[in-house]
């Protein structure tokens, strides 16, 4: 019973993390377009507060995860397993990877115009359409 308990809040936290790593982008999308430093400043403000809620998600996932692998140690002889393993690495270099688009954007450093931002997006959307299949189906 414990172990689902850990599921549960697993998808909980992990729903809650993608959810703001689909609309963090989305508001470098919009400080990529800024026309004014109001606006830009407001965008910045809420990318920060985002990026700073989401953080502490990553790592409740990631524990739930570790403590789920610590219970059922078994699921480490499962190939699906380790396609999983390796794209949740990706997502937190993903993660990372925006709280360095956040920095440059703070430092008006950015390089990268709002088209580059919608196709950088994109790229959640699909690990998570690989993860929900690979944990549902257990292909191999």
């Amino acid at each position: 019973m414990l172990y689902l308990y850990i599921k549960a809040f697993h998808i909980i936290f992990f729903t809650s993390w993608f959810a703001g790593l689909f609309y963090l982008p989305r508001i470098y999308v919009n400080l990529a377009m800024a026309e004014t430093p109001e606006t830009y400043q407001h965008l910045l403000t809420m990318a920060r507060k985002l990026y700073r809620f989401i953080t502490p998600f990553m790592v409740i996932t990631l524990l739930l995860g570790g403590v789920m692998l610590h219970l059922n140690s078994g699921l480490l002889s499962m190939g699906w397993l380790h396609i999983k393993l390796a794209l949740v690495a990706v997502l937190v270099a993903y993660h990372l990877l925006c709280g360095s688009y956040l920095k440059k954007f703070t430092l008006q450093q950015n390089t990268q115009g709002h088209v580059f931002y919608r196709w950088f997006n994109e790229f959640p959307v699909i690990i998570l359409f690989i993860v929900v299949i690979l944990a549902v189906t257990k292909p191999f």
